[in-house]
């Protein structure tokens, strides 16, 4: 449904997809290139180079035209084998996608689920991977953004190695927005996509895998065409770099300049940004009497997720927000619907987006009966920035 008002101004507050910088824009807007072009492969090499210090990573970062599920498809495809066993170690719908991945291609599935709302506990991972009997890979999630929580993946990758097992994290909303060093944590294969904190629009997927991921996968060839990293990683090292299959052009014209601008803000800065977002958004909630859903977690900048106030019908939060003030929030998925309410701040977003959101959140929760004092989620974000020392404005 369209707002009451067609001039209003639309603030987009979700995490995926996150709102483009106009440099972005611009950069797609350019005229069409073509794919086997000089101008295009420069294009294209400086992205591969650009990424891995996103991913913090030597890797080969591997480039697929498809969303984020897309890129974790391709490591199932590429990891599971029929009948072999794995873990999955969820925390909410997205972990739960990856046991989905892995029955889809046969695996003998063991599920960890640590509950909605929970982190997936190291302990329990172990006793986990104990009781399974050999484990080949175990399949998290970085940033659960179906409920805001972030995981510590680095505890989680050394428990997978001391027990033989890869460990593949899916860091599609959260890589960018938290740290996920790669390589200096021992992660084996990372996946991402375009559409949130790396400020592009959604359809670009990430795999980002290291040498002794690739060796399994190319140990057993077969059941998979476009997603064989095989296929990718021969002409990504190629010199200069090349796609085996058509590149998503516009895309990834868009993404070279997301990255150029994540570069020159540095990637410390851009984790530090996130890092004072999610503490203001935070110190608004509870300012404003509402509860955190799941762990008060200071690395969890990515989304900030609410619980829905008892009495307020949770459907009609976003709607509101979105009909009468223009700003679009989430809701909660699959058993969280109309339970929590999600804030996202990952990406292109600066002060004045979370101020500006909570105040609408403030109007929003008065019109549907919930008592609140009017400005006192708006002050505590703001005395977060004004303490930081900061300009409250978007990213440069």
């Amino acid at each position: 449904m369209a707002p009451a008002n067609p001039y209003i101004k639309q603030y987009l507050m979700t995490a995926g997809p996150t709102p483009l910088p106009p440099e972005v824009e611009s950069a797609m807007a350019q005229p069409m290139l073509y794919h086997r072009a000089p101008a295009f492969i420069e294009v294209y090499a400086r992205v591969l180079e650009r990424l891995r210090s996103v991913f913090c990573t030597s890797n080969d970062v591997l480039v697929f035209a498809s969303s984020g599920t897309g890129a974790m498809e391709s490591a199932v495809a590429n990891l599971v084998r029929p009948g072999e066993r794995c873990v999955v170690a969820s925390c909410g719908k997205f972990g739960e996608r990856w046991a989905e991945l892995c029955r889809a291609y046969g695996a003998e599935l063991v599920h960890y689920d640590a509950g909605w709302g929970n982190k997936v506990d190291p302990v329990e991972l172990d006793a986990t991977l104990a009781r399974s009997g050999g484990a080949t890979v175990v399949f998290t999630t970085l940033s659960e953004t179906s409920t805001g929580v972030v995981n510590d993946v680095r505890a989680l990758a050394e428990v997978a190695h001391a027990h033989g097992a890869l460990i593949c994290v899916d860091a599609v909303s959260g890589l960018g927005a938290v740290p996920c060093e790669q390589d200096a944590w021992g992660i084996d294969v990372v996946v991402s996509g375009s559409q949130k904190a790396l400020m592009a629009p959604p359809g670009l997927g990430f795999a980002s895998a290291n040498e002794r991921a690739l060796e399994r996968a190319q140990a057993a060839p077969g059941r998979r065409f476009y997603f064989d990293w095989s296929a990718t990683v021969a002409g990504q090292r190629k010199d200069p770099p090349d796609s085996p299959f058509t590149p998503a052009v516009s895309l990834l014209l868009g993404l070279d300049a997301a990255l150029g601008l994540i570069e020159a803000e540095g990637l410390d800065r851009v984790l530090e940004r996130h890092r004072l977002l999610g503490r203001a958004t935070r110190s608004a909630v509870r300012a404003l009497g509402l509860e955190l859903f799941g762990p008060d977690d200071d690395g969890a900048n990515v989304v900030t997720a609410l619980r829905v106030p008892a009495g307020i019908d949770g459907s009609r939060i976003p709607k509101l927000m979105r009909d009468k003030y223009g700003i679009t929030i989430a809701g909660g998925q699959g058993k969280l619907k109309g339970k929590i309410a999600r804030i996202a701040h990952c990406g292109y977003f600066g002060a004045f987006d979370i101020v500006t959101t909570i105040a609408g959140l403030e109007m929003t929760l008065l019109e549907l009966g919930y008592e609140v004092e009017l400005g006192s989620g708006v002050a505590a974000a703001q005395r977060v920035f004004v303490e930081a020392g900061v300009p409250a404005a978007q990213p440069a």
